[in-house]
């Protein structure tokens, strides 16, 4: 008799492990409950231990909002040490708020050094809610972290039975259970009522084990902001950031990736002063285009990466280099 697969589950807090005070306490519950901690949400329902010799792992709990880029060098090693070693698990879950679970993801995704599949799961509705999409989540979550078919697939998203690649995954909706969407090009698959994990594409960017990355002896990533365009928007926020020692700033620019006369000139006086200019868009799809003028700023074009994936992948491109030309090239290849 074959044995189950063993999945590792890590919990980090978020609306999927913090109980409201009632049944419909649908959006307050986290300003007035604490989080449970993992082994605790994993005892309120059996199914979730049906599905595989599932092994909680605290770890942090906390809001998404409260996550930093120190988690998540823990988060990193964590995985890494259940990962590996002859007693290495089948696969992992990471229990997250959705407020971020698209960037905690896209993290992994590119600085993760494993093939075993990682999963993260979030949910929009507190545990003990009525109809929560918590404990089902966490079902399909296990069930997708056992599968084949998820290995080699990078780091992936689980909500709403929806299978989401962590580069194009992002959140849309404040409170609709169908908030993970991606915009341009669609989730994977689907984890389905009949417990089967069907996957209709892969990614095609680099990831975890095919990256440049190697950040798990780090403490810390270098400072990256992001400064948000709108209309008739000055300087005074780019400026302060270069003055704070921002190490890259990350224009959030309006479509299709332009800001404002006075932010392009603070930005170019950026450049100059040595900080890493990355240009975005706010659209939320499509991509930002490598113009000439923007090469001759010295500026990087982010392709299709929304402003707070776009800042991730700059925090990890300058542990490596500082060269712009070398730095957009990966917002080529990730």
């Amino acid at each position: 008799m074959s044995r189950k697969p063993r999945i590792a589950m890590i919990g980090t807090g978020g609306s999927i492990s913090t109980p409201g005070r009632h049944s419909l306490d649908l959006f307050e519950y986290s300003d007035y409950s604490p989080p449970l901690e993992v082994d605790e949400l994993i005892g309120r329902f059996p199914e979730i231990a049906a599905q595989a010799e599932v092994v909680p792992i605290r770890f942090r709990t906390i809001p998404g909002t409260a996550i930093t880029a120190a988690d998540w060098l823990d988060l990193l090693r964590r995985i890494h040490a259940l990962a590996s070693g002859p007693d290495a698990f089948d696969g992992v879950v990471v229990t997250h708020g959705t407020a971020t679970t698209e960037e905690t993801a896209w993290f992994l995704n590119l600085a993760l050094k494993t093939d075993v599949p990682v999963v993260v799961v979030g949910a929009q509705r507190p545990p003990n809610g009525l109809s929560s999409d918590a404990p089902l989540n966490m079902v399909n979550a296990v069930r997708l972290a056992a599968s084949p078919a998820a290995r080699g697939l990078g780091t992936l998203v689980l909500l709403n039975d929806e299978i989401h690649p962590a580069r194009e995954v992002t959140k849309g909706s404040t409170y609709r259970v169908e908030t993970m969407r991606c915009p341009d090009l669609g989730m994977l698959g689907y984890v389905d009522a009949d417990g089967q994990v069907v996957v209709y594409r892969a990614p095609t960017r680099r990831h975890t084990t095919a990256t440049e990355f190697d950040v798990a002896a780090l403490t810390d990533l270098p400072r990256v902001d992001i400064a948000y365009s709108y209309t008739g928007a000055e300087a005074t926020v780019i400026e302060a950031l270069v003055a704070a020692g921002a190490r890259a700033i990350v224009s959030a620019g309006q479509a299709p990736g332009k800001v404002t006369p006075a932010e392009q000139a603070a930005l170019e006086f950026a450049v100059r002063r040595g900080v890493l200019v990355v240009q975005s868009s706010r659209a939320g799809s499509g991509r930002v285009l490598e113009r000439t003028r923007l090469r001759e700023q010295g500026i990087v074009a982010a392709d299709n990466l929304n402003p707070q994936k776009a800042r991730i992948l700059a925090m990890l491109a300058l542990t490596v280099t500082r060269d712009v030309e070398r730095i957009q090239a990966m917002y080529r290849v990730y």
